[in-house]
């Protein structure tokens, strides 16, 4: 037995395990899992499925990872979770696999997922995310890259979070989170940029002071989307994080939160 898995947990047959992995107490890991090093299953851990974990995870108790989706569409296909590096999965959240829409649930690398979050499946949530106590992500939802959202927060199936973007507490999300923004509200609505969370991470004054423009011309001026957009282009050529708000805007299916 390896002297880093604990003898109550159940490791089946084909689980590949990093020699240096710790399995804790009445941890049970399926015959399709793969744990890289460095990762760490506290006790009472549950990961089936197709499961993929990255290197140096930290996930904590009563955790499930790979479950069968609670989708009634879903009839058993071949899908799998992907989780990346050095992520904290704190108690009780849950992470089910992909349906045949993406065939594949995706955790990034160093993302904060606290109590109870629900991750379902075919979402995306990409790198330095936090997820706060109960937040809730339906299917297919796509958080990207900083994006944090408060606790108690249900996201409609499809929404989508953009970068560096900011949830309330207790919001209700059915509509797309424009990136760099703060949101809040049931249901949410957009309410400045997320002037804080920029500045933490290094933005500079002309950086802030463009995207505090952009927000003025799409949420403030009573334009229509695609008017907002012309001028946004108009207006700033060659600014990186207006075009990503352009093209996140283009793509919107469920429309964004205003």
């Amino acid at each position: 037995m390896n002297k880093n898995i604990h003898e109550t947990a159940i490791i089946a047959d084909g689980a590949k395990i990093a020699d240096d992995v710790k399995i804790g107490p009445y941890c049970i890991v399926g015959p399709q899992v793969t744990i890289d090093s460095g990762t760490v299953l506290e006790s009472h851990v549950v990961v089936e499925g197709e499961t993929i974990i990255g290197k140096g995870n930290y996930i904590f108790s009563f955790v499930s990872i790979g479950k069968v989706p609670q989708d009634l569409k879903f009839h058993g296909e071949e899908t799998r979770v992907v989780i990346g590096n050095n992520n904290k999965i704190r108690e009780f959240v849950t992470i089910h696999r992909g349906t045949e829409d993406r065939f594949e649930t995706t955790v990034g690398n160093n993302c904060l997922i606290m109590a109870y979050v629900h991750i379902a499946h075919d979402c995306m949530v990409e790198d330095n995310c936090i997820l706060a106590n109960g937040a809730t992500l339906a299917g297919h939802v796509y958080v990207e890259e900083y994006a944090v959202i408060g606790g108690l927060t249900p996201i409609h199936q499809f929404v989508r979070v953009g970068r560096h973007a900011m949830v309330g507490g207790a919001s209700a999300v059915n509509q797309d989170v424009v990136p760099y923004t703060l949101a809040e509200g049931n249901k949410a609505r957009a309410a400045y940029i997320n002037i804080t969370g920029l500045k933490r991470r290094g933005f500079t004054e002309s950086e802030i002071k463009n995207l505090r423009e952009s927000y003025k011309i799409i949420f403030k001026r009573g334009l229509k989307v695609e008017e907002a957009l012309i001028q946004l282009k108009e207006k700033f050529p060659d600014d990186k994080n207006v075009d990503h708000i352009i093209a996140f805007i283009k793509k919107s299916k469920r429309g964004i939160t205003r």
